[in-house]
Order: structure tokens, then C-alpha cells, then sequence
């Protein structure tokens, strides 16, 4: 029995499927949150305890806000934001055309 690897199978898929093409776009934004997030940390060269103490959480919190395990409030990313001596800005852009 042969193996399929999963990017192969990531790949036909996205080529394939356009439900599969779509919420696997949607989480774009996710993504991109989740990598600012560590990235902004990891510049101020924090531990995910560290940013816990400065924000008034939980280490566990933070991890979670890491992993995109949850869906955080704006309030929340000013305090991370804050807590790793960084500025949260929001933008909203135009979406290519077709979506």
C-alpha cells in the first residue's frame, strides 16, 4: 500500500476542491495573527511567562493565544501588544477581486 504525503495531498486538494481552497484561505488571517504574535515576543525576547506577568494572565493563557486555540479580543492583543513593547494597529484592506 502506497503513502500519500500530506503536502501532495494539500496540494491536489487545494487544486481540486474550492470548499477546501476556501477555509484553508480563511485561516490566512489566523495564521498571520499567530506569527505576529510569536514574532513580537520573540523581539523582546520574552518568555511566554514573562509576557504572562506583564499582561496579568496566565503562561497557559498566552500559549493559547500562541497556538490560535482562541479567538482574542482587541483588548487582549493591546495588552500583549504592550506586554512586548510593541503597538497594535489594525488595518482593513480592499480583498483581490473574485472573493
Amino acid at each position: 500500500m502506497s503513502m500519500i504525503k500530506a503536502s501532495e495531498l494539500h496540494k491536489k486538494r487545494m487544486a481540486d476542491d474550492p470548499a477546501y481552497r476556501e477555509a484553508y484561505d480563511a485561516l490566512d488571517e489566523e495564521f498571520a495573527l499567530v506569527s505576529a504574535l510569536i514574532a513580537a515576543r520573540t523581539h523582546a525576547q520574552l518568555s511566554q511567562a514573562e509576557v504572562a506577568t506583564r499582561m496579568g494572565t496566565t503562561e497557559s493563557a498566552v500559549s493559547r493565544l500562541e497556538s490560535g486555540k482562541t479567538k482574542p479580543s482587541t483588548r487582549t492583543l493591546e495588552r500583549y501588544a504592550r506586554a512586548t513593547g510593541h503597538k497594535l494597529t489594525i488595518r482593513l484592506e480592499p480583498q483581490p477581486s473574485g472573493r
